[in-house]
């Protein structure tokens, strides 16, 4: 272990591992992010629910971090380094124990359309 890059790059990945496990504890808070279950069915379920959780995490991520990027003001902000270290395994923005309002009538709207004309706006739900 004298090698100081591969020491830098371990470090690098436990920071990561750590991270998505600070992840799911927040989206996988139920019995404090235990299987309740010894039944091997039940466990089964609990454990792609939190694939799926996680799983659209980190899509939505990455559409909010396509949404900055397509920025033009953060395009001479943001250096090469500084875009190399984009990751959608982030969760600050995650409320575990707020109040969550589900339209199922309209889609997310994460960007806002580029237009001019009024016409072509989306509607205000």
């Amino acid at each position: 272990m004298r090698d100081r890059d591969l020491q830098r790059e371990i470090q690098e990945g436990l920071n990561v591992v750590e991270g998505w496990n600070g992840a799911n504890d927040i989206i996988f808070f139920g019995k404090s992010g235990e299987l309740s279950s010894n039944r091997r069915d039940q466990q089964e379920l609990s454990v792609l629910a939190l694939h799926l959780l996680q799983t659209a995490l980190v899509f939505v991520n990455t559409l909010m971090i396509q949404d900055m990027l397509a920025d033009p003001e953060w395009a001479d902000v943001l250096t090469d380094e500084d875009k190399r270290a984009l990751t959608p395994l982030f969760w600050m923005h995650i409320q575990p124990y707020g109040e969550v309002r589900l339209n199922m009538g309209s889609r997310l709207q994460l960007a806002v359309p580029a237009s001019t004309d009024p016409e072509l706006e989306p509607a205000a739900t």
